[in-house]
């Protein structure tokens, strides 16, 4: 099978590839599950009358760390599917790993901010603060997980050789996905951790 005929298989009638029209609809229905997440959190933040407040608790200038290094992250993953659209294995493998570093850097801030925030008394059954806080920024930091896995199983499938001459699809919707968690988390930021002095 050539290449031209490869890629025309997986073409809709709307002249997209089906697998970039799949992620398409993923964060169609995850805009929807975020959408949901970011209102319960806004209703109940500030229902708690025992425990930690937001305010009491939430650390804007760490946070604010872990989102710039995010939002980098976003700029890796564009210069990686440059490499791998250009040919350049080796710059594709860089930036695919410097994209992947990212997404553990910043769960490693949200697994220390956990961390304290239970330490100082916020847990998830403490109030309904810490419910919705803990359901929505974990629900983002497993949808990074997931992205972290899936950018090394990229960069393990070059090492291998097993990218074929649809590798950039393939990256391609990767980075749909990737923008998208860090949209949301933007979002996420916002409401969060900005809106506490609003």
């Amino acid at each position: 099978m050539t290449a031209a005929s490869h890629a025309e298989h997986h073409h809709t009638s709307l002249g997209v590839d089906s697998r970039k029209l799949g992620m398409w609809a993923l964060i169609a229905s995850e805009c929807l599950l975020f959408g949901s997440l970011i209102a319960t959190y806004l209703i109940y933040r500030s229902q708690s009358v025992a425990g930690p407040s937001p305010a009491q608790i939430l650390d804007i200038p760490v946070t604010s760390v872990s989102t710039f290094v995010l939002l980098m992250s976003s700029f890796s993953i564009v210069l990686a599917l440059h490499g791998i659209q250009s040919g350049d294995i080796a710059a594709f493998r860089r930036y695919i790993l410097l994209t992947a570093l990212g997404g553990t850097v910043f769960l490693g801030f949200q697994t220390y901010e956990f961390t304290h925030f239970v330490q100082s008394g916020l847990g998830f059954s403490t109030n309904v603060f810490g419910s919705s806080f803990f359901m929505l920024t974990g629900t983002h930091g497993t949808h990074v997980a997931v992205g972290v896995i899936w950018l090394l199983s990229l960069y393990f499938s070059s090492v291998r050789g097993k990218l074929t001459e649809d590798a950039a699809i393939k990256v391609d919707t990767m980075a749909l996905y990737w923008h998208f968690v860090d949209v949301i988390w933007i979002v996420i930021f916002t409401v969060v951790y900005l809106f506490v002095f609003v």
